[in-house]
Protein backbone atom coordinates (compact mmCIF):
# COMPACT_ATOMS: atom_id res chain seq x y z
CA UNK A 1 0.00 0.00 0.00
CA UNK A 2 1.55 3.59 -0.80
CA UNK A 3 1.75 6.29 1.92
CA UNK A 4 2.84 8.69 -0.76
CA UNK A 5 0.65 11.92 -0.76
CA UNK A 6 -1.02 12.13 -3.98
CA UNK A 7 0.82 15.60 -5.02
CA UNK A 8 4.24 17.89 -3.54
CA UNK A 9 3.90 19.78 -0.66
CA UNK A 10 3.46 23.26 -2.80
CA UNK A 11 1.00 22.61 -5.76
CA UNK A 12 -0.08 26.00 -6.76
CA UNK A 13 -3.39 26.56 -7.76
CA UNK A 14 -2.82 28.78 -11.12
CA UNK A 15 -6.44 29.41 -11.77
CA UNK A 16 -7.69 33.00 -10.63
CA UNK A 17 -8.34 36.11 -11.51
CA UNK A 18 -4.55 37.28 -13.09
CA UNK A 19 -2.32 40.38 -12.89
CA UNK A 20 0.23 42.29 -15.27
CA UNK A 21 2.65 39.87 -14.59
CA UNK A 22 0.61 36.82 -15.76
CA UNK A 23 -0.17 37.58 -18.92
CA UNK A 24 2.43 36.01 -20.17
CA UNK A 25 2.22 32.93 -18.66
CA UNK A 26 -1.83 33.31 -20.10
CA UNK A 27 -0.96 33.80 -23.51
CA UNK A 28 0.73 30.42 -23.46
CA UNK A 29 -1.84 28.74 -21.98
CA UNK A 30 -4.14 30.20 -24.83
CA UNK A 31 -1.51 29.45 -27.60
CA UNK A 32 -0.88 25.59 -26.31
CA UNK A 33 -4.54 24.85 -25.80
CA UNK A 34 -5.34 25.94 -29.04
CA UNK A 35 -2.41 24.24 -30.64
CA UNK A 36 -3.37 21.15 -29.06
CA UNK A 37 -7.35 21.35 -30.10
CA UNK A 38 -5.63 22.19 -33.52
CA UNK A 39 -4.19 19.14 -33.71
CA UNK A 40 -6.84 16.80 -32.13
CA UNK A 41 -9.46 18.53 -34.29
CA UNK A 42 -7.23 17.50 -37.47
CA UNK A 43 -6.73 13.66 -35.76
CA UNK A 44 -10.45 13.26 -35.92
CA UNK A 45 -10.60 12.40 -32.08
CA UNK A 46 -13.61 13.05 -29.81
CA UNK A 47 -14.33 16.41 -28.22
CA UNK A 48 -11.28 17.49 -29.64
CA UNK A 49 -10.78 21.15 -28.26
CA UNK A 50 -11.22 20.53 -24.41
CA UNK A 51 -9.26 17.24 -24.81
CA UNK A 52 -6.84 18.72 -26.82
CA UNK A 53 -6.56 21.88 -24.97
CA UNK A 54 -6.53 19.92 -21.91
CA UNK A 55 -3.85 17.40 -23.09
CA UNK A 56 -1.51 20.04 -24.53
CA UNK A 57 -1.35 22.22 -21.30
CA UNK A 58 -0.92 19.44 -19.36
CA UNK A 59 1.80 17.67 -20.97
CA UNK A 60 3.48 21.22 -20.68
CA UNK A 61 3.18 21.99 -17.66
CA UNK A 62 4.81 18.73 -16.52
CA UNK A 63 7.45 19.79 -19.18
CA UNK A 64 8.01 23.27 -16.98
CA UNK A 65 6.50 25.23 -19.15
CA UNK A 66 5.01 28.28 -16.41
CA UNK A 67 0.99 28.55 -17.47
CA UNK A 68 -1.89 30.65 -15.58
CA UNK A 69 -5.58 30.88 -16.54
CA UNK A 70 -8.26 33.37 -15.62
CA UNK A 71 -11.04 32.44 -13.83
CA UNK A 72 -13.05 35.09 -14.90
CA UNK A 73 -12.47 34.08 -18.41
CA UNK A 74 -13.16 30.71 -17.58
CA UNK A 75 -16.51 31.71 -15.88
CA UNK A 76 -17.54 33.59 -18.75
CA UNK A 77 -17.30 30.68 -20.72
CA UNK A 78 -19.43 28.69 -18.97
CA UNK A 79 -21.95 31.27 -18.97
CA UNK A 80 -21.85 30.52 -22.62
CA UNK A 81 -22.30 26.56 -22.69
CA UNK A 82 -24.94 27.51 -20.10
CA UNK A 83 -26.72 29.20 -22.49
CA UNK A 84 -25.98 26.73 -25.45
CA UNK A 85 -26.62 23.73 -22.81
CA UNK A 86 -30.27 25.20 -22.57
CA UNK A 87 -30.74 25.10 -26.33
CA UNK A 88 -30.95 21.58 -26.16
CA UNK A 89 -34.36 21.51 -23.92
CA UNK A 90 -37.30 21.23 -26.74
CA UNK A 91 -40.84 20.42 -26.54
CA UNK A 92 -40.25 16.93 -26.79
CA UNK A 93 -38.18 16.77 -23.74
CA UNK A 94 -41.15 18.11 -21.56
CA UNK A 95 -43.25 14.70 -22.60
CA UNK A 96 -40.19 12.47 -21.04
CA UNK A 97 -39.65 14.72 -18.05
CA UNK A 98 -42.01 12.76 -15.76
CA UNK A 99 -39.77 9.92 -16.34
CA UNK A 100 -36.78 11.15 -14.55
CA UNK A 101 -37.48 10.82 -10.85
CA UNK A 102 -36.96 7.01 -11.65
CA UNK A 103 -33.26 7.96 -12.09
CA UNK A 104 -32.70 11.27 -9.64
CA UNK A 105 -33.70 9.17 -7.19
CA UNK A 106 -31.33 6.60 -8.06
CA UNK A 107 -28.54 9.68 -8.12
CA UNK A 108 -28.87 10.18 -4.82
CA UNK A 109 -28.06 6.03 -3.59
CA UNK A 110 -25.27 6.36 -6.44
CA UNK A 111 -23.12 9.25 -4.77
CA UNK A 112 -23.51 7.56 -1.65
CA UNK A 113 -22.34 4.18 -2.69
CA UNK A 114 -19.74 6.15 -4.75
CA UNK A 115 -18.43 8.57 -2.04
CA UNK A 116 -18.36 5.36 0.92
CA UNK A 117 -16.25 3.22 -2.06
CA UNK A 118 -13.56 5.69 -2.97
CA UNK A 119 -13.31 7.05 0.59
CA UNK A 120 -12.52 3.78 1.90
CA UNK A 121 -9.41 3.79 -1.15
CA UNK A 122 -8.45 6.79 0.00
CA UNK A 123 -8.25 6.16 3.24
CA UNK A 124 -6.90 2.58 3.33
CA UNK A 125 -5.04 2.00 0.70
CA UNK A 126 -3.74 5.45 -0.32
CA UNK A 127 -3.39 6.30 3.24
CA UNK A 128 -5.27 10.07 3.27
CA UNK A 129 -5.83 10.93 6.40
CA UNK A 130 -10.14 10.46 7.30
CA UNK A 131 -10.80 13.86 6.31
CA UNK A 132 -8.99 14.28 3.43
CA UNK A 133 -9.91 11.07 2.22
CA UNK A 134 -13.57 11.84 2.24
CA UNK A 135 -13.43 15.69 0.48
CA UNK A 136 -11.24 13.68 -2.02
CA UNK A 137 -13.53 10.72 -2.54
CA UNK A 138 -17.19 12.46 -2.78
CA UNK A 139 -17.40 12.97 -6.36
CA UNK A 140 -19.00 16.52 -6.80
CA UNK A 141 -17.42 20.21 -7.61
CA UNK A 142 -13.95 20.63 -7.49
CA UNK A 143 -14.46 24.10 -5.72
CA UNK A 144 -16.94 22.86 -3.78
CA UNK A 145 -15.26 19.74 -2.11
CA UNK A 146 -11.98 22.40 -1.79
CA UNK A 147 -14.12 24.71 0.29
CA UNK A 148 -16.23 21.92 2.05
CA UNK A 149 -12.73 20.05 2.93
CA UNK A 150 -10.61 23.14 4.07
CA UNK A 151 -13.74 24.32 6.59
CA UNK A 152 -12.99 20.70 8.01
CA UNK A 153 -9.65 20.93 8.71
CA UNK A 154 -8.66 18.85 5.82
CA UNK A 155 -6.11 19.03 3.02
CA UNK A 156 -7.20 21.19 0.52
CA UNK A 157 -4.43 21.00 -1.63
CA UNK A 158 -4.56 16.86 -2.18
CA UNK A 159 -8.37 17.51 -2.70
CA UNK A 160 -7.53 19.71 -5.45
CA UNK A 161 -5.31 17.45 -7.05
CA UNK A 162 -7.53 14.36 -6.35
CA UNK A 163 -10.54 16.06 -8.18
CA UNK A 164 -8.74 17.73 -11.08
CA UNK A 165 -7.04 14.25 -11.62
CA UNK A 166 -10.70 12.55 -11.81
CA UNK A 167 -12.03 14.96 -14.36
CA UNK A 168 -8.65 14.81 -16.16
CA UNK A 169 -9.39 10.80 -16.54
CA UNK A 170 -13.45 11.01 -17.10
CA UNK A 171 -13.06 13.46 -20.07
CA UNK A 172 -9.98 12.06 -21.57
CA UNK A 173 -11.78 8.39 -20.98
CA UNK A 174 -15.35 8.62 -22.18
CA UNK A 175 -15.62 10.25 -25.74
CA UNK A 176 -13.14 7.53 -26.74
CA UNK A 177 -15.43 4.67 -24.60
CA UNK A 178 -18.55 5.85 -26.47
CA UNK A 179 -16.79 5.73 -29.60
CA UNK A 180 -15.68 2.42 -29.65
CA UNK A 181 -18.51 0.87 -27.97
CA UNK A 182 -21.83 3.07 -28.49
CA UNK A 183 -20.80 3.55 -32.13
CA UNK A 184 -20.89 7.24 -32.19
CA UNK A 185 -18.27 9.18 -34.83
CA UNK A 186 -15.93 12.02 -33.40
CA UNK A 187 -19.11 14.45 -32.62
CA UNK A 188 -22.34 14.85 -34.08
CA UNK A 189 -21.76 18.43 -33.23
CA UNK A 190 -18.26 19.03 -33.81
CA UNK A 191 -18.26 22.60 -32.67
CA UNK A 192 -15.68 23.42 -35.24
CA UNK A 193 -13.67 26.86 -35.53
CA UNK A 194 -15.99 28.80 -37.95
CA UNK A 195 -19.00 26.65 -37.69
CA UNK A 196 -22.44 27.66 -36.16
CA UNK A 197 -25.53 29.31 -38.32
CA UNK A 198 -26.25 32.75 -38.74
CA UNK A 199 -27.24 34.67 -35.73
CA UNK A 200 -29.26 37.73 -35.37
CA UNK A 201 -28.59 40.89 -33.38
CA UNK A 202 -31.95 40.10 -31.57
CA UNK A 203 -30.80 36.49 -30.86
CA UNK A 204 -27.60 38.22 -29.84
CA UNK A 205 -29.28 40.51 -27.21
CA UNK A 206 -32.17 37.66 -25.60
CA UNK A 207 -29.12 34.72 -25.64
CA UNK A 208 -26.92 37.31 -23.66
CA UNK A 209 -29.46 38.04 -21.36
CA UNK A 210 -30.06 34.88 -20.66
CA UNK A 211 -26.58 34.52 -19.67
CA UNK A 212 -26.43 37.76 -17.57
CA UNK A 213 -30.45 37.63 -15.94
CA UNK A 214 -29.88 33.62 -15.68
CA UNK A 215 -26.59 33.52 -13.69
CA UNK A 216 -28.06 36.66 -11.15
CA UNK A 217 -31.00 34.65 -10.26
CA UNK A 218 -29.77 31.63 -9.78
CA UNK A 219 -27.10 32.93 -7.58
CA UNK A 220 -29.72 35.17 -5.52
CA UNK A 221 -32.04 32.01 -5.22
CA UNK A 222 -28.58 29.73 -4.53
CA UNK A 223 -28.96 27.32 -6.84
CA UNK A 224 -25.82 25.02 -7.43
CA UNK A 225 -23.33 26.18 -9.73
CA UNK A 226 -25.42 29.31 -10.77
CA UNK A 227 -22.43 29.87 -13.35
CA UNK A 228 -24.29 27.21 -15.94
CA UNK A 229 -27.18 26.70 -14.03
CA UNK A 230 -28.79 30.01 -14.15
CA UNK A 231 -27.75 30.54 -18.22
CA UNK A 232 -29.16 27.00 -18.59
CA UNK A 233 -32.78 27.50 -17.15
CA UNK A 234 -33.23 30.96 -18.69
CA UNK A 235 -32.44 29.67 -22.45
CA UNK A 236 -34.44 26.44 -21.78
CA UNK A 237 -37.05 29.03 -21.10
CA UNK A 238 -37.02 31.66 -24.14
CA UNK A 239 -36.49 28.64 -26.03
CA UNK A 240 -39.13 26.55 -25.16
CA UNK A 241 -41.42 29.13 -25.37
CA UNK A 242 -40.23 30.36 -29.20
CA UNK A 243 -38.35 33.55 -28.65
CA UNK A 244 -35.39 32.14 -30.20
CA UNK A 245 -34.39 28.84 -31.60
CA UNK A 246 -30.43 30.55 -31.79
CA UNK A 247 -27.35 28.96 -30.20
CA UNK A 248 -24.02 30.62 -29.59
CA UNK A 249 -21.75 30.30 -32.96
CA UNK A 250 -19.42 26.80 -33.75
CA UNK A 251 -16.74 29.77 -33.14
CA UNK A 252 -17.38 30.79 -29.37
CA UNK A 253 -18.59 27.26 -28.21
CA UNK A 254 -15.23 26.05 -29.64
CA UNK A 255 -13.01 29.15 -27.75
CA UNK A 256 -15.53 28.13 -24.73
CA UNK A 257 -13.92 24.43 -24.99
CA UNK A 258 -9.91 25.45 -25.14
CA UNK A 259 -10.21 27.86 -22.38
CA UNK A 260 -12.02 24.98 -20.10
CA UNK A 261 -9.82 22.68 -21.38
CA UNK A 262 -6.10 24.87 -20.51
CA UNK A 263 -8.12 25.82 -17.04
CA UNK A 264 -7.87 21.88 -16.33
CA UNK A 265 -4.49 21.73 -17.57
CA UNK A 266 -3.40 24.46 -15.69
CA UNK A 267 -3.94 23.29 -12.19
CA UNK A 268 -1.14 20.65 -12.80
CA UNK A 269 1.46 23.42 -12.29
CA UNK A 270 4.13 22.72 -10.05
CA UNK A 271 4.04 19.04 -10.65
CA UNK A 272 6.75 16.93 -12.56
CA UNK A 273 6.34 13.52 -14.73
CA UNK A 274 7.25 11.58 -11.39
CA UNK A 275 4.62 13.56 -9.33
CA UNK A 276 2.15 12.76 -12.04
CA UNK A 277 3.08 9.01 -11.56
CA UNK A 278 2.09 9.01 -8.07
CA UNK A 279 -1.26 10.76 -9.14
CA UNK A 280 -1.93 8.18 -12.08
CA UNK A 281 -1.58 5.47 -9.92
CA UNK A 282 -4.12 7.24 -7.36
CA UNK A 283 -6.34 9.10 -8.77
CA UNK A 284 -6.38 6.57 -11.90
CA UNK A 285 -7.59 3.63 -9.45
CA UNK A 286 -10.17 6.15 -7.49
CA UNK A 287 -11.57 7.08 -11.09
CA UNK A 288 -11.82 3.19 -12.31
CA UNK A 289 -13.66 3.01 -8.93
CA UNK A 290 -16.03 5.71 -9.73
CA UNK A 291 -16.32 4.84 -13.40
CA UNK A 292 -17.54 1.33 -12.79
CA UNK A 293 -19.68 2.14 -10.28
CA UNK A 294 -21.57 4.78 -12.61
CA UNK A 295 -21.40 1.90 -15.26
CA UNK A 296 -23.06 -0.72 -12.93
CA UNK A 297 -26.12 2.09 -12.21
CA UNK A 298 -26.38 2.49 -15.73
CA UNK A 299 -26.59 -1.09 -15.91
CA UNK A 300 -29.77 -1.62 -13.68
CA UNK A 301 -31.68 0.96 -14.84
CA UNK A 302 -31.51 0.63 -18.44
CA UNK A 303 -32.79 -2.99 -17.44
CA UNK A 304 -35.22 -1.90 -14.76
CA UNK A 305 -36.78 1.51 -16.31
CA UNK A 306 -35.75 1.90 -20.11
CA UNK A 307 -33.58 4.18 -20.02
CA UNK A 308 -31.03 4.53 -23.10
CA UNK A 309 -27.87 3.02 -21.37
CA UNK A 310 -25.58 5.96 -23.04
CA UNK A 311 -27.06 8.79 -21.74
CA UNK A 312 -27.25 7.09 -17.98
CA UNK A 313 -23.67 6.34 -18.61
CA UNK A 314 -23.18 10.02 -19.41
CA UNK A 315 -25.70 11.26 -16.48
CA UNK A 316 -24.06 9.33 -13.97
CA UNK A 317 -20.30 9.57 -14.95
CA UNK A 318 -17.94 11.36 -12.20
CA UNK A 319 -16.74 13.92 -13.78
CA UNK A 320 -17.10 17.94 -13.85
CA UNK A 321 -20.48 19.69 -14.13
CA UNK A 322 -19.35 21.70 -16.96
CA UNK A 323 -17.30 19.06 -18.91
CA UNK A 324 -20.07 16.49 -18.80
CA UNK A 325 -22.56 19.05 -20.11
CA UNK A 326 -20.01 19.68 -23.21
CA UNK A 327 -19.54 15.85 -23.91
CA UNK A 328 -23.45 14.86 -23.86
CA UNK A 329 -23.84 18.12 -26.08
CA UNK A 330 -20.79 17.33 -28.64
CA UNK A 331 -22.05 13.64 -28.93
CA UNK A 332 -26.26 14.83 -28.89
CA UNK A 333 -26.62 12.34 -26.19
CA UNK A 334 -29.82 13.41 -24.81
CA UNK A 335 -28.21 16.87 -23.04
CA UNK A 336 -30.97 17.56 -21.37
CA UNK A 337 -31.50 14.82 -19.29
CA UNK A 338 -27.56 14.88 -18.37
CA UNK A 339 -27.44 17.94 -17.51
CA UNK A 340 -30.38 17.78 -15.45
CA UNK A 341 -28.60 15.02 -13.72
CA UNK A 342 -25.09 16.49 -13.35
CA UNK A 343 -27.03 19.33 -11.44
CA UNK A 344 -28.98 17.21 -9.28
CA UNK A 345 -25.70 15.63 -8.19
CA UNK A 346 -24.04 18.81 -7.35
CA UNK A 347 -26.86 20.02 -5.46
CA UNK A 348 -27.36 16.31 -3.68
CA UNK A 349 -23.81 16.70 -2.66
CA UNK A 350 -23.96 20.52 -1.33
CA UNK A 351 -26.40 19.52 0.67
CA UNK A 352 -26.36 16.27 1.74
CA UNK A 353 -22.82 15.79 2.49
CA UNK A 354 -22.13 17.97 5.41
CA UNK A 355 -24.62 16.05 6.77
CA UNK A 356 -22.94 12.66 6.26
CA UNK A 357 -19.80 13.93 7.06
CA UNK A 358 -20.70 15.16 10.51
CA UNK A 359 -22.64 11.42 10.98
CA UNK A 360 -19.28 9.65 10.56
CA UNK A 361 -17.61 12.27 12.79
CA UNK A 362 -19.94 11.65 15.29
CA UNK A 363 -19.51 7.99 15.75
CA UNK A 364 -15.85 7.74 15.69
CA UNK A 365 -15.21 6.85 12.23
CA UNK A 366 -13.75 10.67 11.02
CA UNK A 367 -11.20 11.72 14.00
CA UNK A 368 -10.31 15.44 14.75
CA UNK A 369 -7.89 17.13 12.22
CA UNK A 370 -4.21 16.01 11.96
Amino acid sequence: MTTEPAAPPTTPSPVHPLGRADLGKFASALAIGTAGGTIFSYLDLPLPWMMGAMFATVMSTLGGVKLKMDSRLRTLMILVLGVLLGGAFSPEVLERIPRWPITLGSLAIYVLIASLTTFSYYRFVARFDPRTAFFAAVPGGLNEMIILGESAGADERQIGVAHTTRIFFVVMILPFFFRLFADLGTTVRTFGIGGGGAIGPADVAILAGCAVAGFYAARLLRIPAPHLTGPMIASAAVHLAGLTSASPPGTVVAIAQIILGASVGARFAGLTFRDMGRIIRIGGVATALLLTISLLFALALAALAGFPFISLVLAFSPGGLTEMNLIALSLDIDTAFVATHHIARIAIIVTVVPLIFRLLVRFGLIGPPP
